[in-house]
């Protein structure tokens, strides 16, 4: 009984802490500047044994 008088008691007082959200959409447009530069580096390396393959068999490329 104890048991059940304490736990009526927190449903209670948390029913007493709940509090109200509201959503509302904003009066004004979002508006968001978007500034990006974007830089691209290639690095290759190609071995010596495949560098002069290619150069010996360059009609096929």
């Amino acid at each position: 009984m104890r048991i059940l008088a304490t736990s009526g008691l927190m449903v209670g007082a948390m029913i007493g802490m709940t509090g109200c959200v509201q959503l509302t959409a904003p009066d004004k447009p979002i508006v968001i500047n978007l500034n990006i530069n974007i830089k691209q580096e290639v690095v290759y390396r190609l071995d010596g044994d495949a560098k002069d393959l290619i150069n010996e068999e360059a009609d096929i490329f």
